[in-house]
């Protein structure tokens, strides 16, 4: 979409409604191709024409995808009456294009979230039929985990009430004593309290969680709980396959 009016373009940026972007042309706040724009309705090409809005760079960006670093007591969800969102935590920039967690963490678990406003990218992720790769690190309690462990979770857990087995999952046991065990899995799957659930089938309880990747996009280690950034250029071309 390289055109539409500028009004248009602006507020889908997050710098107004339209009435007050209207306004705001009046007042001789924007500027195209470094010249004050005098009406609200002229088509901009969004791959050629410059458009400033007091003297900021407006970069028209159709779809959106950011890394976050979830916390705990954050929900994965666009809003909620009770609880802080991941979506809560982005600037007021990013509202006005609608962004979405991809799939979604537990409230208690934190790590890897991607979110963005390309439906397709997000369906295409989450399909079973792509099989993507979501590896988590976890602190379990209870008995220490072994190499029976690996090779039932390579077959394939039942889950509590038998009614369903989990597709193979790589477990790697990273140490382990009689109190907890702390390791890495990989699942392909996304089941409701999946890993937990998992565990707890083994007799075991998950007390620590945290996504580290989902697909080919790996958790940036710089990133602190909370904090996020957008998919630089190599993470875009890895994740050009689901796009």
């Amino acid at each position: 979409m390289p055109k539409m009016r500028l009004d248009k373009l602006l507020a889908n940026m997050g710098f107004g409604s339209r009435r007050e972007i209207k306004a705001d042309v009046k007042l001789g706040k924007i500027t195209i191709n470094d010249i004050t724009a005098r009406d609200a309705s002229v088509v901009i090409n969004t791959e050629v024409d410059k458009v400033q809005y007091l003297d900021e760079l407006v970069e028209y960006k159709e779809f959106i995808y950011i890394m976050m670093n979830k916390p705990e007591d954050v929900i994965s969800a666009t809003v909620d009456k009770h609880d802080q969102t991941v979506i809560d935590l982005l600037p007021q920039k990013y509202a006005a294009l609608s962004p979405f967690p991809v799939g979604r963490l537990d409230k208690d678990t934190q790590g890897l979230l991607i979110i963005t406003n390309n439906g397709k990218m997000a369906h295409n992720m989450l399909s079973p039929k792509k099989h993507v790769e979501k590896l988590y690190y976890a602190i379990v309690e209870g008995d220490k985990l072994n190499a029976n462990d690996i090779t039932a979770f390579k077959k394939g857990i039942f889950l509590e009430d038998d009614q369903y087995k989990c597709l193979p999952a790589n477990l790697s046991i990273i140490e382990a004593n009689d109190k907890e065990s702390k390791c890495e899995l990989i699942i392909e799957e996304g089941k409701y309290h999946q890993v937990k659930r998992m565990f707890e089938a083994s007799g075991r309880k998950v007390t620590f969680l945290k996504r580290m990747s989902m697909g080919p996009i790996v958790l940036d280690k710089n990133l602190d709980l909370g904090e996020f950034r957008e998919l630089n250029a190599g993470e875009m071309a890895l994740l050009e396959q689901y796009l």
